[in-house]
């Protein structure tokens, strides 16, 4: 299936793009390459082939969330350049409108 520039066009206004004419009908054989690729490799996996995301399988690395004991909060605030009612104070940079 050939993508003609008014097919781009489409696809364009869909994803929000202001595309030219030119660049529409410049765009259609690449996207059409992309789509033709795209169906061959759908053609090759076949239901004896696994659905993957990653040619090589993912390990979590993280680690467990475990509740430690945490720095006081008058040496963290020791550090801050700015303090107010224990809390950092921050410059304000949303208006209360």
């Amino acid at each position: 299936m050939a993508l003609s520039a008014e097919d781009v066009a489409r696809l364009a206004a869909l994803a929000r793009l202001d595309l030219t004419n030119a660049e529409c009908a410049e765009l259609a054989p690449e996207l059409d390459v992309i789509l033709t690729s795209v169906a061959a490799v759908g053609e090759v996996a076949g239901p004896d082939v696994p659905l993957m995301t990653h040619a090589l399988p993912l390990v979590n690395v993280m680690r467990d969330d475990e509740v430690r004991p945490s720095l006081p909060r008058e040496v963290v605030l020791a550090g801050a350049p700015d303090v107010e009612e224990g809390r950092f104070r921050v410059p304000q940079i949303l208006s209360e409108d």
